[in-house]
């Protein structure tokens, strides 16, 4: 995967759609229409903003989710709804090396949502904060034709946040984390069945290695990124941001039974699951050579210099035939 030249100053073209600009160039112009404070670090761009107090850095990010887009209330309880919900931005937090205290949630939604549901949505949500000891402090409701929930979490680290811009040539990639289950279950749920049961859930509820960010911090990680849209997309920020070429090695990942399992049902390729499914949250981390990593955290590619071409994401030294992950338009 190749990325596009970047075009910082190219204007925005009359009459370009959200589907002509794309996600990313979208949060290109905006971030060069949005002038930084002195406290701000690290402003648009990377897994969170990084914000300046006495003494230490704030680490904050906000994730949106739409009913219908992101989520299906037919496919998942109101309660699994809120534990993704809150999760894609704690894990945010986990891919810049901290940890989140405090979460903010908006809910726009129509009138007639059963007030049964929404209290069973914070549920979901504050227990999954919970589980790295932040709290549900507030937020904002209103009316809307569509349910959406947006989570802003805020979290800092014991050290200066781990960018997406830091991976240098020589560097080793290593994830932490599940692979492909997520995207697994999302295909079985597409197609109508409940089973492989495992993969549902891991839809449903992701398992985020929470601890594994700020241990990848301490470790001396020089990149990470957390899985969200998929292992090469993902993968292919920090090639952007650190202006590299990343190789994966397809012989260094595992594919796990049960997506084998869907795969043959389905007539996917299962290591397709593994490179290019989202919403398992795992993390993707650079780190300097010769560093002796936990068991968890498998090797998985290098960091080499960029070609004449720039940056790019490839697999056994190729580009992938394929999209690399979930396009948002």
């Amino acid at each position: 995967m190749t990325m596009p030249p970047s075009t910082p100053h190219e204007p925005l073209a009359p009459g370009s759609t959200l589907a002509d600009v794309g996600e990313f160039g979208l949060l290109d112009h905006l971030a060069r229409r949005l002038p930084q404070g002195a406290d701000v670090v690290v402003g648009p761009g990377d897994d969170a903003a990084v914000l300046t107090v006495p003494g230490s850095e704030v680490l904050l990010c906000t994730d949106v989710l739409v009913d219908g887009r992101h989520f299906r209330r037919d496919w998942a309880s109101a309660s699994d709804i809120g534990h993704r919900a809150a999760a894609q931005s704690l894990s945010d937090v986990n891919a810049m090396g901290g940890r989140a205290s405090a979460v903010t949630v908006g809910l726009a939604a129509p009138a007639d949502l059963d007030a049964g549901w929404a209290l069973e949505l914070s549920d979901g949500i504050a227990e999954e904060c919970a589980s790295v000891g932040a709290s549900l402090v507030g937020g904002d409701l209103t009316r809307g034709d569509t349910l959406v929930i947006s989570v802003t979490a805020l979290g800092s680290a014991s050290g200066p946040a781990v960018r997406r811009s830091g991976a240098r040539p020589g560097d080793v990639v290593a994830v932490c984390g599940r692979l492909g289950w997520a995207a697994g279950g999302l295909a079985v749920l597409g197609r109508g069945f409940r089973s492989p049961r495992a993969l549902v859930e891991a839809y449903r509820r992701p398992e985020v290695p929470y601890a594994a960010g700020p241990e990848a911090l301490a470790l001396g990680a020089t990149a990470m990124v957390d899985v969200s849209d998929g292992l090469l997309a993902d993968v292919g920020h920090v090639a952007v941001a650190s202006h590299v070429v990343v190789d994966l090695s397809s012989a260094a990942f595992t594919v796990d039974e049960p997506l084998q399992a869907v795969a043959a049902a389905t007539g996917a390729d299962p290591l397709g699951f593994v490179l290019t499914g989202g919403d398992d949250h795992a993390l993707v981390a650079t780190f300097p050579p010769g560093l002796a990593l936990p068991d968890h955290w498998t090797v998985v590619g290098t960091v080499t210099e960029p070609s004449d071409a720039g940056p790019a994401v490839t697999v056994d030294g190729s580009a992938y035939a394929g999209e690399a992950g979930f396009r948002h338009f």
